[in-house]
């Protein structure tokens, strides 16, 4: 897990005003899902990211994500959040 948090740092050096806004948690057994717009530079649209965390004895032992920008236009009425 050093290596995780030593990544986790060095993303937040890069992005100190980063914005996190979660939109969904879902969460079953060991499992949980966080669905959220990240925003790193203010005034941008940002990404929407599903992070997927395994946990076990109150720590996060797994994690995935799925990353998208935030498209200006949608070739459809849905949004990413």
């Amino acid at each position: 897990m050093a290596g995780v948090k030593a990544g986790l740092g060095a993303y937040f050096a890069q992005f100190p005003q980063l914005r996190i806004t979660p939109k969904r948690i879902i969460a079953e057994g060991a499992l949980v899902a966080v669905h959220s717009n990240y925003v790193a530079t203010p005034g941008t649209r940002g990404q929407a990211v599903v992070d997927l965390f395994r946990v076990r004895d109150g720590r996060i032992v797994e994690h995935w994500d799925a990353v998208q920008d935030v498209p200006e236009t949608s070739a459809n009425d849905n949004t990413m959040f």
